[in-house]
């Protein structure tokens, strides 16, 4: 079983104040995208904001919806939250400018992490670790504590406190998944770029 939690929380000052998990997106708002896609193999989604309401209106009753528990510390704060409240025993956290989540990329690495028992599996493309399409134990709470009780919010520096392996790039080709998983929107210009790409492939 496989929690997916979903991190719409800051604010958003690169899209004039807009949360990008809101934004329209074919026909669809981009949190809803996410979420069709997580509940491909997850039985339970999270969205951790520190903006409620308009999740609230823009989601049915089944995602379930929560805000940080120490409130200022960027995405540890949200992952602390999510991981602290869900059911399972492993998630999929990501963050809510991802427009191309790849569930098939996600099982992938819950499968590497429950055949080494690892506490994280954490893709690596183009040398970049992406520590927000990752597979997380619920185990990863309180590390996440400790490394924000040093007052270090960066996500990267969770690795040392946790066992964890990299995925490569090629790991995810031989299952025929490419890299725009971990594609984001982080500005209006990124956005404008998407919309239109969508257009063309609608086209």
């Amino acid at each position: 079983m496989l929690t997916g939690i979903i991190l719409a929380g800051g604010d958003h000052r690169r899209m004039g104040g807009e949360n990008r998990a809101l934004l329209p997106l074919g026909g669809e708002l981009l949190v809803h995208r996410q979420i069709r896609e997580m509940g491909k193999i997850c039985d339970e989604i999270i969205i951790v904001t520190n903006e409620p309401k308009p999740f609230l209106r823009a989601v049915d009753a089944s995602v379930r919806i929560i805000t940080d528990f120490i409130s200022g510390k960027g995405p540890l704060g949200g992952m602390h939250a999510g991981l602290s409240l869900m059911v399972n025993e492993t998630a999929w956290v990501v963050a809510c400018d991802m427009p191309f989540l790849s569930a098939g990329a996600a099982e992938v690495m819950k499968r590497f992490k429950d055949d080494f028992g690892f506490d994280a599996v954490v893709p690596r493309i183009g040398g970049r670790l992406e520590m927000l399409h990752a597979i997380y134990g619920k185990n990863a709470a309180d590390s996440i504590r400790l490394l924000l009780n040093t007052g270090d919010q960066r996500p990267e520096q969770l690795l040392h406190f946790l066992k964890w392996a990299d995925m490569e790039e090629d790991q995810f080709e031989v299952h025929g998944i490419g890299p725009s998983f971990i594609s984001t929107i982080k500005t209006r210009d990124d956005y404008e770029r998407l919309l239109l790409a969508v257009r063309q492939a609608d086209a």
